[in-house]
């Protein structure tokens, strides 16, 4: 993995989603690069994972769940119902088979930027992050939650996934499994 294959991601990005998108992804890029620095992880595995963290997030409903069957994706039932998280799911495919990226940990962290899940990587935990305080996300707590990441990752991630919990529960949707899971475990690790 080397500088061609970044230009050649960003490139195949810029087709894929809107601009609007393709900002906040650059957004997610520094912030991943930045947490991978900060927290001892490869800033190019951040930077790759956090490249194609949504590069399936314009997919319709239909085109995820033709994708989903096309290539025999295993999917639980709860995420299939909630499309809209299908979508790391459908790009870590991706990046396994159009980038022929193999590395789990990168695969991890893209396909579970949306849920969260037990056993996070440090990788993954940054991904996660990124995505919630990059520079252009501006939402009532986000300040709060890069001075909490800046402080901590795991009490960071802790805060990350309890919004989540709050904001899915007061639209009434559907909460993954994985987030409670994810959420539960590292509750358990920063309270010790």
């Amino acid at each position: 993995m080397d500088r061609e294959l970044v230009d050649y991601i960003h490139a195949r990005l810029k087709t894929v989603i809107n601009p609007k998108r393709y900002t906040h992804t650059l957004g997610v890029v520094d912030a991943a690069i930045y947490l991978a620095e900060k927290y001892g992880e490869d800033p190019l595995h951040a930077q790759i994972a956090a490249l194609l963290h949504d590069y399936a997030k314009d997919f319709t409903e239909k085109e995820l769940k033709d994708y989903i069957e096309k290539y025999k994706i295993e999917v639980d039932k709860e995420l299939f119902e909630a499309y809209q998280l299908l979508h790391g799911k459908v790009a870590a495919h991706i990046a396994k088979k159009e980038f022929n990226i193999n590395n789990k940990n990168i695969l991890n962290a893209i396909e579970n930027h949306t849920t969260g899940r037990s056993n996070m990587s440090r990788l993954e935990k940054i991904i996660y992050l990124a995505d919630f305080i990059e520079v252009g996300r501006n939402y009532p707590g986000v300040d709060e939650l890069r001075l909490l990441v800046e402080e901590d990752l795991d009490k960071g991630l802790l805060k990350a996934l309890n919004n989540t919990i709050i904001y899915v529960l007061s639209i009434e949707g559907l909460l993954h499994p994985n987030t409670v899971y994810a959420r539960n475990e590292i509750l358990k690790i920063v309270k010790d």
